[in-house]
C-alpha cells in the first residue's frame, strides 16, 4: 500500500480535529478533537517509519530500522494519557463550579 493513502487519511483526520476545536464550544468535544489530531500525527509517524523500514540504509541495521517512529508514537501516547487525566480533572472541576462544560463560561472562573 502506498504512503499517499496514509498521508491523505492523516491529513483528513487532522483537519477534522482542527475544525472540531475551532467550531465546538463543548470542552469534552474539544478535548476529543485534540486527541484526534494527536492520533493523526501518530498515524503519520508509523507510516513514515514503515516506509523507512522498507529501504534500510545498511544490511546490519535491517532488524532495527523503522522502530524510531514507533518509539515516538509510544511517548506521544504516554503524554496523551497524562493529558487525558489532567484535562478530564479540569473539565470535572469546571462542571462542578459552573454546572456546564461550555467553554464560553470560562470567563466566570476569573472572578
Amino acid at each position: 500500500m502506498f504512503i499517499d493513502y496514509y498521508i491523505i487519511l492523516s491529513v483528513a483526520l487532522f483537519c477534522i480535529g482542527i475544525v472540531g476545536v475551532l467550531t465546538r464550544r463543548n470542552a469534552i468535544i474539544i478535548f476529543m478533537c485534540v486527541e484526534l489530531m494527536l492520533n493523526a500525527v501518530n498515524l503519520l509517524l508509523v507510516a513514515f517509519s514503515k516506509m523507512h523500514h522498507l529501504t534500510p540504509p545498511k544490511k546490519e541495521l535491517a532488524a532495527v530500522a523503522g522502530t524510531d517512529g514507533q518509539i515516538f508514537v509510544f511517548f506521544i501516547m504516554v503524554v496523551a494519557a497524562a493529558e487525558v487525566s489532567v484535562g478530564l480533572a479540569i473539565i470535572v472541576m469546571m462542571y462542578r463550579n459552573i454546572h456546564s462544560v461550555d467553554v464560553n463560561f470560562l470567563n466566570r472562573l476569573k472572578h
